[in-house]
């Protein structure tokens, strides 16, 4: 131990092996060891003793929309890491869209990550995007070290990321499966959508008709055939209608390698309690019904869903009408995802370990980052947050770090109060007040 430079220690800290009261230490940002809560702190390291406080690893988040260049007013990363380091996030991976330009060549890339790269508060990957015209961009994208590529299956809302038929679906597939790629899909049949009733105005149930269950279904059972065909990687994001679990639940049996995600407004959030009118509820796929809810949650306990992100999709708050048919769809739950996720867990009966699981471990699985994020072990990132389990709030949308504090979360109390985040063995957030940017930028072999 006579390198450590910072010893962290808490009663509850949560490792591979479980919670148990620990004592972590850092060198160089990285973790060095857990040891035994007693030990004997060395004489130049500085002790932090977090008391009864849990100690958890950072949050990696793989489905954040940053928006940032081109939409800067919706986000940006400045905005974005600050929410996230605020909620106990310490990694998120950026989608390709809704920045202008796309991520869907490495000029593109590069222009991201020029603007992110002196306003990132957390560490920051990012994803590609699979067009029907950007086949040859797929592998140079790939070595430049994006995590993997999104498609879309129907419309994605912005002209300049259109979606992928299913013959430019299995082009695609083909050729990021020959450099052992992965694909994550935004799933949701346009034919089926099309064929839904499409009323427009202020009526959430109309808005739940024109997104059915069967979009998804469909859409999730055409790419099931396509990565069985040609042994490809596949992952399902935003799963929202619990219909579609038989066939996840068959195809994992079968070996298929696909991987499935949900989020916390699908946790927590139903479409009974969504008034007419209130946008700041719409998403794509939709908040589903109580019933569906509780099938999701069957999913997670079971394993059928892997993993638990945001999707945090913000826009001004002019594109939130009261017409759902012409309202922005997306939810902004950086801040608050643990928070919310955690709520509804302690209630259905889950521990913190299971939420690092599905919005740690996994997620930090997913995208290969498992050597150095997702777990209090020696050798990983010493990313951590620091949480009050039992504490309330209620949410405020003032409150919130977001660019555009627009919440389907407002007014709801909350438990779990994150009392500072941690990255690579700095403190960059505790009680509100935060540091100047540390976050790094992440590709997939580093």
């Amino acid at each position: 131990m006579s390198d450590t430079e910072l010893v962290l220690r808490s009663t509850r800290v949560i490792t591979p092996e479980g919670t148990r009261p620990a004592t972590v230490t850092v060198a160089d940002g990285r973790i060095t060891a857990v040891l035994p809560y007693e030990v004997a702190v060395p004489s130049n390291a500085r002790l932090e003793d977090f008391g009864d406080h849990v100690l958890l690893p950072g949050l990696v988040d793989t489905h954040v929309h940053v928006n940032d260049p081109g939409r800067t007013e919706w986000e940006g990363f400045w905005t974005a890491t600050r929410a996230a380091a605020a909620g106990g996030i310490t990694t998120l991976v950026d989608m390709p869209l809704n920045s202008l330009p796309p991520t869907t060549t490495v000029d593109n890339l590069r222009t991201k990550q020029a603007v992110a790269a002196d306003k990132a508060h957390i560490d920051v990957g990012f994803w590609g995007g699979a067009l029907p015209d950007n086949i040859k961009d797929l592998r140079p994208l790939h070595e430049s070290g994006v995590f993997g590529f999104k498609a879309f299956l129907s419309p994605s809302g912005v002209d300049e990321f259109p979606h992928l038929d299913q013959d430019r679906l299995a082009q695609s597939l083909a050729e990021i499966a020959s450099f052992g790629g992965l694909l994550i899909v935004h799933a949701e049949d346009p034919h089926h959508l099309e064929a839904a009733p499409q009323h427009g105005g202020p009526k959430y149930a109309d808005f739940l008709a024109s997104r059915p269950r069967d979009a998804e279904d469909t859409a999730i059972a055409q790419l099931i055939g396509q990565a069985k065909r040609l042994d490809a990687r596949v992952h399902v994001l935003h799963l929202s209608s619990s219909d579609a679990l038989p066939l996840i639940a068959e195809a994992k049996s079968e070996g298929v390698r696909i991987t499935v995600e949900t989020c916390p407004h699908y946790l927590t959030l139903t479409a009974e309690e969504v008034p007419d009118g209130a946008s700041e509820f719409k998403c794509c796929p939709p908040i589903r019904e109580a019933a569906n809810q509780d099938l999701l949650w069957q999913a997670l306990a079971d394993g059928t869903i892997d993993c638990v992100v945001t999707d945090h999709s913000p826009s001004t708050a002019d594109l939130k009408t009261d017409d759902f048919a012409t309202a922005w769809g997306g939810i902004s739950g950086l801040q608050l995802s643990l928070a919310a996720v955690w709520t509804e867990a302690r209630r259905r009966g889950h521990g913190l370990e299971d939420v690092v699981r599905w919005m740690s471990s996994r997620t930090a699985e997913l995208v290969g980052l498992d050597t150095r994020k997702g777990a209090i072990e020696a050798g990983r990132d010493a990313d951590f947050a620091v949480l009050a389990p039992d504490e309330t709030f209620t949410v405020d949308p003032a409150a919130l770090q977001h660019r555009n504090r627009v919440t389907a979360y407002a007014g709801k109390t909350l438990y779990g109060v994150v009392k500072s985040t941690w990255l690579r063995g700095e403190r960059i957030v505790a009680d509100g007040e935060f540091t100047e940017p540390k976050g790094q930028l992440l590709t997939r072999d580093n």
